[in-house]
């Protein structure tokens, strides 16, 4: 059952990788790339400020770095367990496959990329829910699109991509609630 899976997750990255034309790989480059979000970051900041205050964005800036360093490092106990070769490694896939990335990480499962973009879209959406009630579809959007992207480039199976997501999705709802329980407490003792 494990060998079909596995199977099945080689030949779908076969597949959706080769869609990609030259044309569109720069554009995939700059998605894939960590640093092309620190705009939309900013901005999430920057509502969470308008409608939180400063008084309660301090306190989530610590509990948002704490997610971030949380799941980005639980990737990499998972990637260093299951010790899953990145297909740009992978003997049998490497030469059926475009590879565009600057680089290829050594192990993949699962996807940092995916699991850090998802905890931001679900914690940012949540967060601002009240306010902006459609914002958490896009981010959750954009959360699909940078986890595509790491397909597209040619360092990770789509089952990479889910598992990242899916404990992305868990990480960012667990912390969201962290921060509502931390922002009750303040409440009460700014109380008089």
């Amino acid at each position: 059952m494990l060998d079909q899976l596995l199977d099945f997750d080689k030949d779908l990255l076969i597949f959706l990788n080769n869609l990609g034309t030259e044309t569109w790989d720069g554009l995939w480059l700059i998605i894939t790339n960590k640093l092309t979000f620190i705009p939309l970051y900013a901005l999430l900041l920057f509502l969470i400020y308008k409608k939180y205050g400063l008084k309660y964005l301090l306190p989530m800036i610590f509990i948002i770095a704490g997610m971030i360093t949380f799941t980005d490092q639980i990737t990499n106990v998972f990637k260093d367990g299951f010790m899953r070769a990145r297909p740009c490694r992978a003997e049998d896939v490497m030469e059926h496959i475009r590879f565009i990335a600057k680089r290829c990480g050594k192990y993949g499962f699962f996807s940092g990329h995916s699991s850090n973009s998802m905890a931001a879209a679900v914690f940012g959406g949540l967060l601002l829910r009240p306010y902006f009630k459609n914002l958490i579809f896009i981010l959750l959007f954009w959360s699909f699109i940078v986890a595509y992207s790491r397909i597209y480039v040619g360092v990770h199976y789509p089952l990479d991509i889910v598992c990242g997501m899916l404990f992305g999705a868990i990480s960012g709802f667990l912390f969201y609630k962290l921060n509502n329980l931390v922002q009750a407490r303040l409440k009460s003792q700014s109380k008089p």
